[in-house]
């Protein structure tokens, strides 16, 4: 009897409900600001150690740290900014204080000085022990070649709060300041072998050697050991180098990587130059001597040595460049300022459009242009000029020979056309300065080779490579599209076509190894041998193919050395991982593919181990280690288990024929449990192509612009994103062909209500979805975010951001217009919707923020007039002070909040929220959002 109940009891158990501890639940939008996201992943050197950071989109990250054979070492919550020391003995990271901390103290009206700030550990991974801790870090540096050796700066507990000037390390010069007060931030040195530690006092900047342990740092004096000055510091030997001592600004401050040499820029305040900068040099013995100062023969009358500009050795030691500018006028002081009117002046023929100039004033104000002085001959040779402004060294500036590119001449007619812009180039004879014209009105982008042979530009016009040769300055066509068809094949903009990214070069410019849609070629520089597809089978496969360069570095491969491959099947969409000798022809050997989206892997610098991750849009994108052999790997991160409570939904690829002809694919994303004898709401969200994105796992975020897919597929929405591809002139009508033939299709499977669709789009997204409401009846609700719906104001309009006008985005780029409103009037009219608002009759939510810097705001505020004027129902969200989109998090959520109630009221019939219903009045913002739903 007592078995019999037992049994009763435990099937009775197995048949009941699960209830809340089985079942799994929607995403909502507190579960997504939760949501974990890997931000930071490194592996030390050694391959033996992965640490990582997981943080959510709001409160505290933690990092982990796990063994290479997928074993846990240890995590630390508020974790962040890992880095292993040279010898993998040492990890070092922030630990900064608790959101919920932080939060506690600003509602009690915390002071900021009372705040409280991070903190630095260093940690023993082997020893599983936390070494040191450093309270109120300003900045850690880890050198990665020196043994066991951490550099950092903490504010002098001693003075804090007595009228320091604590001015950022190794930044902007320090304001004017008393002659009592010190300056800068303690520089700690700890060597974790053998425990040392050195402190130098009041360092204002530092710089530590590559290659050797040495910094170079800048000192207010502490008034007993150091005076105010410059100085290089041995930290194993325990040695002090005096380089120069006195009052007044040091910057730009370089020591070469094996600290043989040191470079600065100092305005003395003793001198009768006072403010006025000069190069110092110090040559590896004794103290630093001056180079050049602004008296110096060679360096353009009226100009000066420039702080702003960044002092660079070349690779020989034996030049250092640097910037110059301009001496500005001085104001006239006999008139106030209030005196003096406040005006900016458009002109017509000026090269860069005034508002781009007013955009960039802070940075032209700064701007230099390199110079060269020689360390043995004490010459100058100003390389560079407003008129030709562009310099690229070559041979890593030991060539007598550095290359000018200047697009100056063309400045105008960059306002509508865009990219690529004309360009003149010149070599410049470093010596003398000279100037040699080689190039006239090119479309180019130009490049010097790694070894310092070759000029190598893509010339769009032809569609071609060429190459030039410095020292006989022979000009060679390398490619044609006939040999080798470099231009990107599916481009659909009316403009002038680009290349496909190239691999980069062999070893002492051997060759070139470039790619077509699919392969890597090689291709002689000298252009006397056909270019070779070295990869064989990338067309074939369809499968494209692409280098990793671990070691960025590194500016060139070895000629069959063995390197890893990227390649990304274009028909299944899968991707993987492949073993390719460089230079060499042979197929690539699969390594690791398969139905997912792979990482560009992490390596260990001294090791084959490398971290990597594979994602699909149900599955995480966790970190496994391995190694370039791909067959054992472990896993080391399972940051979001909770997935595992949520209803998740599916993504597959379907296909469909556009109106005019052309074949489409696109991505349909099922909710859980996706039943197609049912019927389910379904919202169309798209940019351009995104069917390359098949296995990418979406991160649930609240994003600043477009739905969250994992939010509406775990709600019971479809969520349908298909492709478009353009004709020109046509960008309106394109978007239809394609878009809604793909909705008929899938309406016509069955599982699609064609009475609860609704259509999200964000900037041309937005424009694109306003474009198809003024063309169907067929959407119950469409969310269009910061579009364009006048394309006539929008041609002339100005993106604040940048200063740029717009028309060469119709001209020429994404708008896809093709000409100007004066060749083409109809094609504007025809594609911009305003101009048929009035056939609309689905309701329009617009989000458009007044601080938009892309697309004019008041193309928002012509698009919500109109539809009011017309009677149609619309809303429009302003964030006041964002951008093109909102970046608060606050702000993000409010806006996928009331986006979600939105289309639930129109595409699920549920009830209207406040905002939605009754508005929310501008007196009561503060107090009432709106979100209870009007029942």
């Amino acid at each position: 009897m007592q078995r019999s109940v037992l049994f009763i009891v435990a099937l009775l158990l197995f048949l009941s409900p699960a209830g809340a501890q089985t079942e799994k639940k929607p995403l909502d939008h507190d579960a997504i600001e939760a949501w974990m996201r890997i931000t930071t992943t490194v592996i030390s050197p050694d391959g033996k150690y992965v640490a990582y950071v997981a943080e959510p989109w709001k409160g505290d990250g933690d990092l982990f740290i796990y063994k290479s054979d997928g074993k846990k070492v240890a995590s630390f919550s508020c974790g962040s900014s890992p880095q292993f020391s040279s010898d993998s003995r040492f990890l070092v990271f922030d630990q900064n204080p608790a959101d919920s901390l932080v939060r506690e103290l600003k509602l009690k009206k915390t002071k900021k000085e009372d705040m409280p700030l991070k903190t630095t550990l260093i940690y023993d991974p082997v020893k599983g022990e936390t070494v040191k801790q450093i309270k109120s870090s300003v900045r850690v540096t880890v050198p990665s070649k020196w043994s066991g050796w951490i550099a950092w700066q903490t504010q002098p507990e001693a003075v804090k709060g007595e009228g320091v000037n604590n001015k950022e390390p190794n930044g902007d010069k320090p304001n004017g300041k008393k002659e009592s007060e010190k300056n800068g931030y303690h520089l700690n040195l700890f060597n974790t072998a053998g425990a040392q530690s050195v402190t130098l006092p009041f360092v204002t900047s530092y710089v530590l050697a590559e290659d050797k342990p040495a910094v170079m740092f800048v000192t207010g004096g502490d008034g007993d050991k150091f005076e105010e000055g410059a100085y290089i510091f041995l930290p194993d030997q325990g040695r002090t180098i005096e380089l120069v001592k006195g009052k007044g600004e040091f910057n730009q401050i370089v020591i070469r990587d094996d600290a043989s040499a040191a470079a600065f820029l100092f305005s003395s305040e003793d001198s009768d130059k006072k403010g006025e900068n000069s190069l110092w040099y110090w040559n590896g013995d004794g103290e630093a001597s001056l180079l050049a100062d602004n008296s110096i023969e060679g360096l353009t009358e009226g100009w000066q040595i420039s702080e702003n500009g960044r002092l660079l050795f070349s690779e020989n030691g034996k030049r250092i460049f640097l910037g110059t500018a301009p001496v500005m006028p001085e104001k006239d002081t006999t008139i106030l300022e209030e005196e003096y009117p406040d005006v900016d002046i458009w002109h017509g023929t000026e090269g860069t459009l005034h508002t781009v100039q007013v955009v960039n004033r802070t940075r032209t104000l700064r701007r230099t242009w390199m110079g060269m002085a020689d360390v043995e001959s004490g010459s100058f040779v100003q390389l560079a000029t407003p008129e030709v402004p562009d310099i690229q060294l070559v041979d890593n500036g030991d060539s007598d020979w550095a290359v000018a590119t200047t697009d100056v001449p063309y400045e105008l007619q960059s306002m509508w056309e865009g990219g690529p812009g004309h360009i003149d180039l010149y070599l410049i004879d470093c010596r003398s300065g000279e100037r040699k014209l080689l190039k006239k009105d090119l479309r180019a982008s130009v490049n010097v080779s790694p070894a310092g042979r070759y000029i190598a530009w893509y010339d769009y016009i032809s569609e071609s490579y060429y190459t030039m040769d410095i020292a006989t300055r022979t000009e060679k066509r390398i490619t044609t599209p006939a040999t080798l068809e470099v231009a990107q094949e599916l481009n659909d903009v009316p403009n002038l076509r680009g290349p496909y990214r190239p691999t980069g070069w062999l070893d002492n410019d051997a060759g070139i190894l470039l790619n077509d849609r699919y392969d890597i070629w090689l291709v002689d520089p000298d252009g006397s041998k056909e270019p070779v597809n070295l990869t064989l089978n990338g067309r074939e496969n369809k499968i494209t193919y692409s280098a990793v360069q671990f070691d960025r570095e590194r500016e060139s491969f070895t000629s069959g050395e063995e390197i890893l491959l990227m390649g990304s099947d274009e028909i299944t969409r899968e991707s993987g991982y492949y073993s390719w000798k460089a230079g060499s022809r042979g197929m690539p050997q699969e390594l690791k593919r398969g139905p997912y989206n792979l990482s560009v892997p992490v390596k260990a610098k001294e090791d084959d181990a490398v971290v990597y991750s594979r994602e699909t849009f149900e599955m995480f994108p966790d970190l496994w280690v391995t190694d370039l052999k791909f067959k054992k790997e472990n896993r080391i991160s399972d940051v979001n288990p909770q997935q595992e409570e949520y209803l998740w939904g599916t993504a597959e690829l379907v296909s469909w024929t556009s109106l005019d002809g052309l074949e489409l694919e696109g991505l349909l994303y099922k909710p859980a449990n996706f039943d197609p004898s049912l019927t389910y709401p379904m919202i169309v969200n798209f940019y351009e192509k995104s069917s390359s994105g098949l296995y990418s796992y979406r991160t649930p975020e609240l994003h600043r612009s477009t739905i969250d897919y994992h939010y509406y597929t775990s709600n019971g929405y479809l969520v349908f994103n298909p492709d478009v591809w353009y004709e020109d002139g046509y960008p309106g009508e394109s978007a239809f062909n394609c878009v809604m033939p793909g909705i008929t299709a899938l309406i016509e499977k069955g599982f699609v209500d064609p009475e609860r669709i609704g259509a999200q789009g964000h900037s041309w997204g937005g424009y694109q979805v306003a474009y198809l409401a003024t063309r169907t009846d067929l959407f119950a609700a469409i969310e269009s975010g910061a579009p364009v719906v006048n394309m006539f104001s929008a041609y002339g309009g100005i993106r604040w951001a940048t200063g740029l006008n717009r028309s060469f985005q119709y001209e020429h780029t994404q708008s896809r217009i093709g000409s100007t409103i004066w060749e083409s009037p109809l094609r504007y009219l025809e594609n911009s919707p305003l101009f048929t608002m009035d056939k609309v009759t689905t309701p329009i939510l617009i989000m458009h923020n007044d601080s938009d810097g892309h697309v004019p705001w008041y193309q928002g505020i012509e698009y919500f007039i109109a539809l009011r004027r017309l009677n149609k129902p619309v809303w429009m969200l302003n964030y006041p002070g964002e951008p093109h989109w909102p970046q608060k998090m606050p702000n993000k959520k409010d806006f996928q909040i009331r986006m979600s109630q939105f289309f639930n009221h129109y595409l699920k019939g549920e009830p209207m929220p406040v905002w939605m219903k009754e508005g929310v009045p501008a007196i009561m913002k503060e107090y009432d959002l709106g979100y209870e739903l009007v029942k």
